[in-house]
């Protein structure tokens, strides 16, 4: 049994519901599409598809008591633990979530990276040829006449080929969820014609309180627990519409999150001087170029194994983590024992945390994937989910034609409930 099979049957004990269905493992994903029942092609479409993202969020937080209308959501419609994309960090597997690739396929390789036409990235660019070689789902669906609505979700800010949602909004930090979710709402009272069919909407406390102070700590906790209570806004303003029967609810998150300690660190300066490398991204994943005439120091000192990491040249990058052919892929790929954290000592680690980023088949990077609408069959469990396998299922219930990724974009097998 996988590592994440088992994280769904515990939580399926927690919330005593039907234990998990087993899916065959293969070498493709499954696919999310597999959540709907036979009938659900002869039923109506869903009038609307709300995408929401709960940052840093564990499947793990789930029936616990902080979470009820999540776990209603979970009970009455279909879950399943999903693996995320490696690096298992923020905004590579947001896109991933819309686009159904991996980020060496999409081109968003990191939080920050270097592309050598267009510079640095960083979570602040807003160039729009860094998200270009990919089409999330919400151009697709403009291109196909969908008015569509983003609430912060990563690359919505740009226009990506020639597009942008039809409503938007940048990024704001210190908006409440209440309000995020008041602001989706309100894109349903416009005119049928300005009317959404999707909406992406994307809440941050979760991931923000699991690095500050520990995945399991009181303050993340009450972080959970204020994400739901938005959830449960956003279920009241829905069933106030007429809507909540007629909307297909997606909820993921983009992976979770490891408990970390200033006791558990790689310090690059015992294995490497630092000013040898040109890092790129530091903690829990660690990417580096050599500096300039220091390359072959940087092969014989960094590549190879070391206690808590091992590192790669980019082309040696094991398969199964999909990483390392995007030319913004750094030179040397480092793999980080989940738990660890890299440092130099001119930048100590210094207090217990969180941190993501790991092995995408950690099961502490595992993310969350709820199904609840139209042609669900409640109690539905899954396992073996990828992130790539979500873009696919939103086309599908959209009834668009979107680009194939690295998901299985066909109809899968008819559904019955466990």
């Amino acid at each position: 049994m996988s590592r994440l099979s088992t994280t769904c049957l515990a939580l399926a004990a927690a919330l005593g519901v039907a234990s998990c269905v087993a899916t065959p493992v293969s070498k493709q994903p499954v696919s999310q599409s597999a959540v709907v029942s036979a009938s659900a092609s002869q039923a109506a479409p869903p009038d609307l598809v709300i995408l929401v993202s709960i940052d840093g969020f564990s499947p793990d937080y789930l029936g616990k008591g902080q979470t009820p209308v999540l776990d209603g959501l979970v009970a009455g419609g279909a879950f399943g633990p999903m693996r995320p994309s490696f690096p298992s960090v923020t905004f590579p597997n947001h896109y991933t979530l819309v686009t159904g690739l991996h980020p060496d396929h999409h081109g968003v390789v990191g939080n920050r990276f270097t592309d050598a036409q267009l510079g640095a990235f960083t979570m602040a660019s807003k160039e729009t040829g860094f998200w270009d070689q990919a089409e999330p789902i919400w151009v697709t669906a403009e291109k196909a006449g969908i008015r569509t609505g983003t609430m912060f979700w990563p690359g919505s800010e740009v226009e990506i080929h020639g597009v942008r949602p039809s409503h938007w909004m940048p990024f704001d930090q210190s908006m409440p969820g209440d309000a995020r979710v008041d602001r989706v709402l309100s894109w349903l009272d416009l005119p049928a014609d300005q009317r959404p069919k999707l909406e992406t909407l994307y809440f941050d406390i979760v991931d923000t309180a699991g690095h500050r102070y520990h995945p399991g700590g009181a303050e993340t906790q009450a972080a959970v627990a204020s994400v739901d209570a938005s959830m449960g806004r956003l279920v009241e303003g829905l069933k106030a519409r007429g809507l909540y029967d007629r909307t297909m609810l997606v909820v993921v998150s983009d992976h979770g999150m490891a408990a970390t300690s200033p006791d558990r660190v790689v310090w690059i300066d015992d294995i490497i001087d630092p000013a040898a490398l040109k890092i790129g991204y530091g903690g829990a994943v660690l990417t580096a170029d050599p500096a300039p005439g220091r390359e072959a120091e940087v092969q014989a000192k960094l590549v190879g194994r070391h206690p808590h990491m091992e590192c790669w040249n980019k082309a040696d990058v094991p398969a199964r983590l999909v990483y390392g052919s995007n030319p913004r892929v750094a030179q040397i790929v480092c793999l980080v024992e989940t738990g660890w954290l890299t440092a130099t000592r001119d930048r100590p680690v210094t207090r217990s945390g969180g941190a993501h980023g790991y092995d995408n088949q950690a099961p502490e990077m595992a993310a969350v994937f709820i199904a609840h609408g139209p042609g669900v069959v409640a109690g539905r469990r899954l396992t073996d989910l990828d992130s790539v396998d979500v873009q696919p299922f939103l086309a599908r219930m959209l009834g668009l034609d979107a680009p194939a990724g690295d998901g299985r974009a066909a109809d899968t097998l008819p559904v019955t409930t466990p």
